[in-house]
């Protein structure tokens, strides 16, 4: 069967333009992804800096955050400031929301450092997959949806096989017929069902989610970042 008749019998397009996209970028997403299992094998610290940055990004640039989180750690605030403190520096990076992502920032430090000591790789070892680390990451931090927790679990080696769905992720689905309409709003159970679209499109055109996420992110922004 040709790769048109390929595409049609699936419902599928775009599939070589996709492919060819992905040659020419599979090195750099490949390499990054080997980066976020060091990052995970790292200190407590830093996977805690990684959650944090997932903390801020929704509606935010993903290079302001990343700089917020960077100043943080720089004047190490990020592991001893006050909501008012952290505040004053996601504001001044472009952080939008900063007073709210600050407090949710101050609560997931309170949940997993106690009298300087680290839990958060702990708890997170102790879950023997990703879906269910996300699931516990949902109900118990603050800020984190489906959507941040999957991106934190990724950014750390652990979650390649969530999906990370924002509008972007679904617009690009949609662009290959994977997808019949991009939703407004996700619910739970919303976000688990296009999970599975996602992963079964994954499954056809040998991409895995993980590469497919930041594949399609390099669409939107120009490069392949996190």
């Amino acid at each position: 069967m040709t790769a048109h008749h390929l595409e049609s019998a699936r419902g599928y397009c775009d599939l070589e333009d996709l492919q060819n996209q992905f040659d020419g970028k599979k090195k750099v997403i490949r390499e990054r992804l080997k980066e976020f299992k060091t990052i995970g094998g790292g200190s407590d610290e830093e996977v805690f800096a990684e959650l944090c940055f997932c903390l801020l990004t929704p509606q935010s640039k993903a290079r302001a955050c990343d700089k917020a989180i960077k100043d943080l750690i720089a004047t190490s605030l990020l592991f001893t400031g006050s909501p008012a403190e952290i505040a004053r520096t996601l504001r001044s990076t472009g952080v939008r929301f900063h007073n709210g992502k600050a407090r949710w920032i101050v609560a997931a430090r309170e949940e997993f450092l106690h009298e300087g000591r680290w839990s958060l790789k702990k708890r997170l070892d102790r879950f023997e997959d990703a879906f269910e680390a996300r699931e516990w990451l949902v109900d118990n931090i603050t800020g984190l949806g489906y959507k941040e927790a999957g991106h934190f679990l990724r950014n750390i080696g652990k979650g390649y096989d969530l999906a990370i769905l924002d509008r972007h992720i679904m617009r690009n689905l949609h662009r290959h017929g994977a997808l019949a309409m991009t939703p407004k709003s996700l619910s739970k159970k919303e976000y688990v069902r296009i999970e599975g679209l996602m992963k079964e499109f994954s499954g056809h055109v040998g991409i895995s989610l993980a590469e497919l996420d930041l594949l399609f992110w390099s669409r939107e922004t120009g490069e392949v970042f996190k």
